[in-house]
């Protein structure tokens, strides 16, 4: 198989609201938006996210246990402070990680956790496992 593009829809209850929260705090820019879809765009067509309410039975919204969405960013030490200091909650401290990144995480209107990192070199014991 030759996958051309994958993306994942979350489904919510709120999608205006979910839309709003990331083009104010991540400056999403917004792709298409017909109410109760919205596909935004995070720099790069090759970076976004997709939201979108129940339009059938089985499409109940999503429930964000267990769900992570990893931002790279290139100075997660600014990032950290403009997000702290417009009001959102690291429920994930600023700290440095063995396997190699610096980060800390958000939570959006979802739950959804969003973990924001920069890279930096992994520690000796980590470094076996990157191919």
């Amino acid at each position: 198989m030759k996958v051309l593009s994958l993306s994942a829809a979350f489904t919510t209850i709120d999608v205006e609201k979910t839309r709003d929260f990331y083009v104010r705090h991540f400056a999403a820019k917004v792709t298409f938006d017909c109410g109760w879809y919205v596909n935004l765009e995070f720099g790069s067509p090759s970076a976004t996210l997709q939201f979108m309410s129940p339009q059938k039975p089985e499409h109940q919204p999503g429930t964000s246990e267990g769900l992570i969405y990893n931002i790279a960013v290139a100075e997660v030490d600014r990032e950290y402070e403009r997000l702290t200091g417009e009001g959102l909650e690291a429920v994930v401290p600023l700290e440095n990680h063995p396997w190699g990144d610096r980060g800390f995480a958000v939570r959006d209107p979802n739950g959804i956790s969003l973990y924001i990192y920069s890279e930096r070199k992994p520690d000796e014991e980590f470094m076996q496992y990157f191919r």
